[in-house]
């Protein structure tokens, strides 16, 4: 069985953060959208529901998060290279996101991965990574052959 992926996030106007991920290029499953929501489509399986404040209330007990302080998910998602992944962030600042700078991106720019970061109009910070998984298996030895599959 083929299972599918929900993560959620609050965001404060779910038709400007549409709007934004719009100019990345994401598409969306209009059986998943409505007033108060829109399903940003990664593939077929996976999914991020962008939710307003207050119907992301009824799903939660506590607090939202609040991005401008503090980290609750880092959303990363695959690039087919790493001009893409250089497009999807330029892209990205130029719909009103910010630049972001990982802990550890001096180590997402080797021979064999690349990767940068941008927070979107919420403070939900997105990485953006391309990977040779082949180069990575041989950078890393014998035990990763198993651990790390295309």
């Amino acid at each position: 069985m083929s299972r599918m992926f929900f993560a959620n996030l609050a965001v404060k106007d779910v038709a400007a953060t549409r709007t934004f991920f719009d100019a990345l290029g994401f598409t969306f499953n209009e059986m998943f959208c409505d007033a108060n929501t829109a399903c940003l489509e990664i593939n077929e399986q996976t999914y991020v529901m962008l939710l307003e404040e207050p119907r992301f209330r009824d799903f939660i007990t506590g607090d939202i998060c609040d991005t401008a302080t503090a980290r609750e998910v880092l959303m990363s998602v695959s690039a087919e290279s790493r001009d893409e992944v250089d497009r999807l962030v330029d892209a990205a600042l130029a719909a009103g996101g910010s630049d972001w700078i990982t802990a550890g991106s001096e180590e997402m720019k080797t021979d064999f991965m690349y990767g940068r970061a941008f927070r979107d109009l919420d403070g939900h910070v997105w990485e953006v990574m391309w990977m040779d998984v082949e180069a990575a298996a041989a950078a890393m030895g014998p035990q990763a052959e198993t651990s790390v599959q295309t």
